[in-house]
């Protein structure tokens, strides 16, 4: 495997407003120029499906909703190794994220994983577009991304 073979992984259901945070962000992310070992990838809500992907990166930046006590909008970058280490909670599909991570790292599949968060409000409406409130976050979440990635 390359040196540095990068994966962005956007999570998150894109039918519950601001669940999708991850999954919108990764499209505005797709319009971009990125170096050749960096691919990009619109994970949906997949669990445990994504698993393969952890033998075939050595980097992973996950992006993803996360319901905690900040308030909506506020962004973090974490870098999980166990479940404690993951935020309050991941929105709709949070036991198969955390479930993902800790099954690669009993495989000892573990890619160095970056977890960039948004939080969101825990009520989310059927609509496929972001609130403006957390749409407004997108441009601070890429700045985290390509932070990670040394661009």
């Amino acid at each position: 495997m390359p040196v540095n073979k990068t994966l962005i992984l956007g999570l998150g259901n894109i039918l519950l407003q601001d669940e999708g945070i991850g999954v919108h962000t990764l499209q505005h992310l797709e319009k971009m120029e990125w170096p050749e070992n960096v691919e990009l990838l619109d994970g949906g809500t997949g669990g445990f499906v994504l698993l393969s992907l952890f033998h075939d990166y050595n980097i992973i930046v996950i992006i993803d909703a996360a319901l905690s006590n900040a308030p909506p909008g506020t962004i973090n970058v974490v870098r999980p190794k166990f479940a404690k280490d993951f935020p309050k909670s991941l929105s709709t599909h949070e036991l198969g994220l955390k479930d993902m991570i800790e099954s690669a790292i009993l495989l000892g599949e573990t890619p160095e994983i970056h977890l960039v968060t948004c939080t969101i409000h825990p009520k989310q409406a059927m609509n496929i577009h972001l609130s403006p409130e957390i749409e407004k976050k997108i441009p601070e979440i890429i700045r985290k991304v390509e932070q990670i990635i040394q661009l």
